[in-house]
């Protein structure tokens, strides 16, 4: 086998997560002896620590290890960027897309590198409001382009499952730096990200 992928989890971790789910399963009023919540958990324990792992990652060492000098300066975006989170409020999902642009200033960074930041971001315990911030800032901060726009439009299960039950609302969350400032540079924008290309 030329490639295989490992997950390797905190034993110590999971091992107190794992306990702290026995208990929740206990108070719920379920029986943790039950065949079908034998191993529940355990994959609890490891799926927590999956969905929240971006706690270990350096959106800016990211972005720095692939950074490149290049003179391009019109307007590069990677639109359409799944990402899933859990909302910092209930501990449910929300999740949605992503919509990057970057106008850069002699600078240009590998573009798998901003689905990269959005899971570095997006894996921790959020609100959406701040999640389109940090990654706007992080771009801003690394690269010093002309200008940064995040568009987030996500699916929050707390407002779907409970709460109001709203099946059908989608939240979206924007914020801009530099030239996307401008009115006529946020317009283009907008529109290349609504736009189906093929």
């Amino acid at each position: 086998m030329n490639y295989k992928k490992e997950e390797i989890y905190d034993e110590k971790t999971t091992g107190e997560l794992k306990s702290n789910f026995e208990n929740i399963i206990d108070q719920i009023g379920e029986d943790k002896s039950r065949e079908g919540l034998l191993k529940t958990p355990e994959r609890a324990a490891k799926a927590m620590q999956f969905l929240t792992h971006g706690y270990e990652m350096d959106a800016r060492t990211i972005l720095k290890s692939a950074l490149f000098k290049e003179d391009y300066n019109e307007m590069v975006i990677v639109k359409d960027i799944e990402f899933y989170s859990m909302c910092e409020h209930h501990m449910l999902p929300f999740y949605g897309k992503a919509h990057i642009a970057y106008i850069p200033n002699g600078k240009i960074i590998g573009l798998s590198k901003l689905p990269r930041v959005v899971d570095c971001y997006a894996r921790r315990l959020q609100v959406q409001e701040r999640l389109t911030h940090e990654i706007l800032d992080a771009i801003e901060d690394t690269l010093k382009p002309h200008g940064v726009a995040v568009v987030i439009e996500a699916v929050h299960m707390c407002m779907m499952m409970r709460g109001v039950q709203k099946q059908s609302s989608a939240t979206t969350t924007s914020a801009f730096t530099g030239e996307f400032e401008k009115i006529q540079t946020r317009s283009e924008f907008l529109n290349l990200i609504s736009t189906k290309l093929r």
